[in-house]
């Protein structure tokens, strides 16, 4: 990756945090966060959008989150005002979206920028490519969302990319996927860890946010049971019973991840439980985490 001194110095007073090299960002001049606001992606609960959005929305916000992270947009496809009014009607903001990766080039960015400012949605975040594990392929997304930054930073919004298990296997020998990719794009480029992938990958949640620190800003909290504790009967899918260290990874966030959104993803369901009620309960259980 090519940076101007330019655009190391822009994306870093975007990111909030001055740095020495791309990529990288000082701990100590990383922000701190001290609350972070919890979001929940409604993937989580895609049947209940589909069937019924604005219904569904609503039950989000009595449930008591304070945000939602889009993955599509339903009967407001094409309506960022409409969406951006009823968000406000149910004390909601729109916390982030999940877009695919086409979005972040040509006449599609340019849409995706009037769309989501209009909106009020600041990050726009790539949830999966099959690029990002590729030896070839992984330089050349690295250098989309660099790209892409540049053009969404003067409109104030910032793009990322999410990960899954692949991208915490070892790409060299030294480095993971998701190490490559946070090395070669701007700070400003936000590294939407998956904790909950991370954790079935046998890596470390905290440990990558305190490597990359200021980059977590919107984050994926998904309760995860790992292979190997599976069998165990006080182990269950909702945040808090899970098998996540969920401690070490808030405290990391408030340290040095500049973590804005924790953001509840929920894959898995416990048996005889509706996503509602299983996002409501992991919702609870962060909560809980939050406030230790």
């Amino acid at each position: 990756m090519n940076l101007t001194r330019r655009q190391i110095l822009t994306q870093a007073l975007i990111a909030g945090a001055a740095i020495a090299l791309p990529g990288m960002v000082s701990a100590a001049d990383a922000p701190v966060t001290p609350s972070m606001r919890i979001s929940l992606q409604l993937y989580s609960i895609r049947e209940a959008c589909r069937q019924d959005f604005d219904r569904t929305l609503e039950e989000v916000a009595a449930a008591g989150f304070a945000g939602v992270e889009f993955a599509g947009y339903h009967n407001y496809a094409g309506k960022p005002t409409d969406l951006r009014r009823r968000l406000a009607d149910l004390g909601l903001v729109a916390a982030g979206t999940h877009i695919g990766t086409a979005t972040l080039s040509g006449d599609a960015l340019r849409k995706a920028i009037d769309f989501h400012r209009e909106l009020d949605c600041r990050y726009l975040i790539i949830p999966h490519d099959k690029g990002a594990v590729h030896p070839d392929q992984s330089k050349a997304l690295a250098d989309l969302l660099n790209q892409a930054s540049d053009q969404l930073a003067p409109a104030g919004l910032a793009c990322g990319y999410h990960n899954h298990e692949a991208e915490m296997k070892l790409a060299d020998g030294e480095n993971t996927w998701w190490d490559l990719l946070a090395q070669r794009t701007l700070p400003a480029v936000v590294l939407q860890q998956d904790c909950g992938w991370t954790a079935m990958a046998g890596g470390d949640p905290a440990a990558f946010i305190r490597r990359y620190p200021g980059r977590s800003r919107i984050l994926h909290f998904k309760p995860t049971v790992v292979r190997s504790e599976a069998t165990r009967a006080d182990r269950s899918p909702i945040l808090g019973r899970d098998s996540v260290d969920w401690k070490a990874v808030v405290a990391a966030c408030r340290e040095v991840g500049g973590t804005e959104w924790t953001t509840i993803e929920q894959e898995r369901y416990p048996t005889g439980v509706t996503p509602m009620d299983a996002v409501r309960a992991s919702l609870d259980g962060l909560r809980r985490i939050l406030a230790a």
